[in-house]
């Protein structure tokens, strides 16, 4: 499924031109859904930890009991070199993707013998700096562990996410702000999401009901170095009601601000402006 153009695939031990056809109509991650996938970017030369991306990936296969079968370190080797195909300052999405190939005598429980594995790289545009979103509330939940593989970037989790965003554009919203298993705040259909008030920032404490970002740990890490206040915590959609700003964090946009959830309307705030400037401060430093 290709969102973006100019798209590069590696596969096989190789890059190839275009978007490769990889998996076959009997693997097992075409069958049964063992596929797991992680998603970096690269924008004006930046790769802001792609390191973290690429040894998740690994991580996520492991939970989907599929046997990762590159480092990565070697895996950010190879997509340094992907990305010198590009021109200067193009926008791109780095996705490394794991799926099952065959199964066991059930055919349930994918192999350790034999993994499928490639890189996608696509033009994607990143968001202009205007850019924001609305939210609103959804029938749908996010799982837990015993229902689901939440410890994992898989795609078999995101027939739920799209449900959550399809109810949401049906009401005339932008993103769905989504409650966990017992019905606090715990992330939206596409992001990690953030409050402010009074000053200081909060956002849903990982409780295992959703994939707490590497973007998500990053804007905590810098706002704690530049003084300001993160408390991860129980939080409430009337919490969400009383906040001063709401912002979501994501690798696709790093930052969106929010500007309305249902009936009550947010200002893109200072607090937002600084967690943006915060990030690509960093990245330009370390990315």
């Amino acid at each position: 499924m290709a969102v973006g153009t100019n798209i590069r695939t590696w596969f096989n031990g190789a890059w190839h031109e275009g978007d490769l056809p990889v998996m076959n109509a009997a693997d097992h991650g075409a069958w049964l859904g063992s596929t797991v996938f992680d998603g970096a970017r690269m924008v004006n030369g930046l790769m802001p930890d792609l390191d973290l991306h690429c040894a998740r990936v690994n991580r996520s296969a492991e939970a989907l009991m599929i046997a990762p079968t590159v480092g990565a370190d070697d895996m950010v080797a190879i997509v340094r070199e992907g990305l010198k195909a590009y021109p200067q300052g193009a926008a791109v999405y780095i996705r490394p993707m794991y799926w099952g190939i065959a199964g066991d005598a059930t055919a349930i429980v994918p192999s350790q013998d034999e993994t499928g594995f490639c890189i996608s790289l696509e033009e994607i545009p990143f968001a202009p700096p205007d850019a924001s979103t609305t939210l609103t509330r959804t029938r749908f939940r996010r799982p837990v562990l015993e229902d689901a593989v939440v410890n994992a970037k898989a795609g078999c989790l995101y027939p739920n996410n799209a449900r959550m965003l399809a109810e949401a554009r049906a009401k005339g919203f932008g993103n769905a702000l989504v409650a966990d298993a017992v019905g606090n705040v715990a992330e939206t259909a596409t992001a990690n999401v953030f409050m402010v008030k009074d000053g200081e920032v909060f956002t849903p404490i990982a409780n295992g009901t959703f994939l707490s970002g590497i973007t998500r740990a990053r804007h905590i890490s810098n706002l704690a170095a530049d003084g300001t206040k993160v408390h991860e915590a129980v939080l409430s959609f009337d919490d969400f009601h009383a906040a001063d700003e709401v912002f979501l964090s994501g690798n696709m946009s790093k930052v969106t601000p929010v500007t309305a959830f249902d009936d009550t309307n947010y200002q893109v705030g200072p607090v937002t402006r600084r967690v943006r400037d915060l990030y690509w401060e960093w990245a330009a430093s370390n990315g």
